[in-house]
């Protein structure tokens, strides 16, 4: 069993140095069940992607380090500085996305699951969402597949429980699509549902 990792938030401009091994990170943790992500060849997508964070100065970069090196990851920024189309089904729903946070990726080397990383990724970027003092809601989305998809891995395990625990609704029909490089197949649009924590809601 390893270590635990330290846990370090970055925000802003602070993101940047660490943008080439949150990449590597990402396209690593992603070629598995339930992305399936096989990323670019030249890695210019990450790069675009990633560097949205780091022009966004209200964003935030959770870290997990093994010494010097990164094992986990966690982003966050306000969806109005997201240039993606992620707002979209907000915007027909009536939410205001200027008061939404959205939790971008969380990827964690398998060697480190089941050491409370998870949770502090959680916990972090809740702190400085809310340190902010402008969002009444964090949310995230989870790609839509089929409990049926042959490739799901006989072991697979959903997050839905402990996103439930955390606070956080699926809210089916606030879905939005991206299109990746899938193994095997290609560039296919995917669906990915909308889950919120209101935090002007009384607690469950």
């Amino acid at each position: 069993m390893p270590s635990t990792p330290e846990i370090r938030r970055l925000s802003g401009a602070a993101i940047a140095p660490w943008l080439d091994e949150v990449a590597c990170l990402r396209v690593a943790v992603f070629r598995d069940w339930p992305y399936l992500y096989e990323g670019d060849s030249d890695g210019e997508y990450e790069r675009q992607y990633l560097a949205t964070y780091a022009a966004s100065p209200d964003s935030v970069l959770v870290l997990a380090l093994d010494g010097t090196r990164v094992v986990g990851a966690s982003t966050g920024l306000p969806l109005a500085d997201d240039p993606e189309s992620y707002g979209a089904p907000l915007r027909r729903a009536g939410l205001p996305v200027e008061q939404v946070f959205y939790f971008g990726e969380s990827v964690l080397l398998p060697g480190y699951r089941g050491l409370g990383l998870g949770h502090a990724f959680f916990d972090q970027r809740e702190v400085h969402a809310r340190a902010l003092g402008r969002f009444r809601w964090t949310a995230f989305c989870a790609v839509d597949r089929s409990p049926d998809d042959p490739r799901r891995p006989p072991d697979y395990r959903a997050n839905d429980s402990f996103w439930h625990k955390r606070g956080y609704a699926r809210l089916p029909g606030l879905t939005t699509y991206m299109p990746w490089n899938e193994i095997d197949r290609g560039e296919i649009e995917h669906p990915l549902t909308f889950w919120l924590r209101d935090w002007q809601a009384a607690p469950a």
